[in-house]
């Protein structure tokens, strides 16, 4: 019978369900993320767990919610069990860009379009690995 962490990893291709980095471009493993945090009485149930890279993860915390950078408005950040990733994100070649004022705030918090994670899907699509998810 597979773990919790198994079926999380499987549940998402094995790929961070906020910025869709495949685990084996990393050189950090991914982690099970509590979406709401266990500090805010977030279970550790497959309702609220999501398989996310190490950046991700680490820069979100315990953070459910952000400021839209385009209106200044506190909103939740992006929930992978219930809400639908292309109704929040566009692709603009390695950029990710925010649909909604739940995109806009979650890449700002998780710090999705830093430079350095910018290089790093560059530099993956470079040597033809599908940086995105896309395909």
């Amino acid at each position: 019978m597979p773990t919790r962490r198994q079926v999380v990893r499987s549940r998402a291709g094995g790929r961070c369900e906020y910025c869709r980095l495949a685990e084996v471009h990393s050189s950090l493993p991914h982690e099970m993320d509590h979406i709401r945090a266990k500090k805010h009485r977030g279970r550790t149930a497959l309702s609220n767990t999501c398989w996310a890279c190490a950046y991700c993860n680490s820069a979100k915390g315990t953070n459910v919610a952000g400021f839209d950078p385009d209106t200044d408005e506190l909103v939740p950040l992006f929930n992978p069990r219930t809400d639908k990733w292309d109704d929040h994100f566009v692709w603009d070649g390695v950029t990710l860009v925010g649909r909604t004022a739940v995109g806009r705030a979650t890449i700002d918090v998780l710090g999705i379009n830093r430079d350095e994670r910018i290089a790093h899907r560059r530099l993956l699509i470079q040597a033809g690995a599908d940086a995105t998810g896309v395909g």
